[in-house]
């Protein structure tokens, strides 16, 4: 009979770091943060808040503001660093954009938020239901802008394609890590079709805001963040948010440190430099998190340069 060593069964397979002072999240209003809470399970909807057991969960609850996170709550795809179930996932429920839009009027919500899973089981990779929520926002909804997260589409042909000429307002889709990691981190995606998809979307249509995030603390090198930087600015992205990734459980992939402030200040400063319109840069930055005003200065940057362009 094989004995099994007690440390080895006491010890985690990664053990999770303690977060420094500087990573805390507060509920501003708790009487909000309820009612959005209660407006979304009424209507059965899932949030990538709740799913992916976001740090500003009770901050943007607070503010009625809600990311939705349509076709389920199981992924298929297995990255390692996503606290999202993986699986089989359900058959979509059709009524979802109906469910969105009424909990968007009820929410009160000037700039929406869509995300989904991954579903890699349908043929053109929910891009239809990405139209059809975008769709149903606005009929209900006429000031509202929109903003999708969306999957890579990959292998999955022009069907992105969908989704743009749906003309939300911003398209996002997060590189997520440096190239060097993507097997171990990302391994179900490929970086430079993550990339070409964000090229893409700006040549259909160059008035959509493109949007990509990068998360820090996976072990990636500050050359390599640069170069990370240097490819989207390539890819024609307006909006760059970094941030700190954050260990789920010991079973996700292993943090390897917890970046100061004072770096994501640096990277704040060079991104800009390198020719971003916004960037967003600090330990709780999430790709959804302030998007409302993050939004509202994207817009009052590229009008004001319209207007230089005009007026020279």
């Amino acid at each position: 009979m094989k004995i099994r060593h007690p440390e080895k069964i006491k010890n985690p397979i990664n053990p999770i770091k303690k977060k420094p002072s500087w990573i805390r999240s507060k509920i501003t209003n708790s009487q909000n943060f309820f009612l959005t809470k209660t407006i979304l399970n009424e209507n059965n909807l899932h949030t990538v808040c709740q799913e992916a057991n976001c740090p500003n969960i009770t901050d943007c609850w607070s503010k009625r503001h809600a990311t939705f996170m349509i076709m389920g709550d199981t992924c298929t795809r297995a990255c390692a660093f996503c606290d999202v179930k993986t699986g089989k996932p359900n058959p979509i429920d059709i009524f979802e954009p109906i469910k969105i839009a009424q909990a968007t009027k009820k929410l009160n919500l000037k700039h929406v938020v869509v995300t989904s899973v991954d579903r890699d089981d349908l043929k053109d990779g929910g891009a239809h239901h990405f139209c059809n929520v975008i769709n149903e926002i606005r009929k209900l909804n006429k000031g509202t802008t929109i903003e999708v997260l969306t999957p890579d589409f990959l292998r999955k042909g022009n069907s992105y394609k969908k989704v743009v000429n749906s003309n939300p307002d911003v398209f996002n889709h997060n590189i997520e890590t440096v190239p060097s990691l993507y097997l171990k981190v990302r391994p179900g995606s490929r970086y430079f079709a993550s990339l070409d998809l964000l090229k893409s979307v700006k040549k259909i249509n160059k008035k959509i805001f493109t949007k990509s995030g990068i998360m820090l603390g996976l072990g990636e090198s500050k050359d390599e963040i640069l170069q990370v930087m240097d490819d989207l600015i390539s890819a024609n992205v307006d909006f760059l948010t970094i941030g700190q990734y954050l260990q789920p459980s010991v079973k996700h992939y292993p943090l390897q440190r917890y970046v100061h402030p004072d770096e994501f200040e640096e990277l704040k400063i060079i991104a800009e430099s390198k020719g971003f319109l916004i960037v967003a840069s600090s330990p709780l930055t999430r790709s959804s998190y302030h998007a409302d005003e993050d939004f509202k200065k994207m817009k009052n940057l590229r009008d004001g340069q319209l207007k230089c362009h005009q007026l020279q």
